[in-house]
């Protein structure tokens, strides 16, 4: 067993399975060792809140029918979305959030919002 502080490599006194010499260095440790996925989540999270914006903003009424780039206009990422739903007929609805759309025949994309009760 290592009897040194995981952050600074000062020798351990104490409990056994001490791992840090203070607080300052357990803190140190974890705010480094969380710091890249953090960042990582966040700006996924950028994405999709992007993605719902858009879908939200063009999409008033809860169905409309709009052509592919018309998203890609305005910011759309087709890479990020929150789930996706398959009906019983085989298409393949993909959501950020309460918002999604299907891809139809010539680059065209059907708008939808979902309905709350499903959840």
């Amino acid at each position: 067993m290592n009897n040194n502080c995981r952050e600074c490599d000062r020798p351990l006194n104490g409990r056994a399975d001490k791992k840090f010499c203070d607080d300052q260095c357990r803190s140190s440790y974890n705010n480094r060792n969380k710091k890249m996925p953090v960042a990582i989540v966040k700006r996924i999270d950028c994405f999709l809140k992007k993605n719902r914006e858009v879908l939200e903003k063009l999409n008033p009424t809860g169905k409309l029918v709009v052509n592919k780039s018309v998203l890609l206009r305005a910011g759309f990422n087709f890479q990020y979305h929150t789930h996706t739903y398959m009906t019983r007929r085989g298409q393949r609805y993909v959501f950020c959030y309460d918002q999604g759309y299907l891809g139809l025949e010539s680059d065209q994309i059907l708008l939808v919002r979902d309905l709350p009760e499903r959840y």
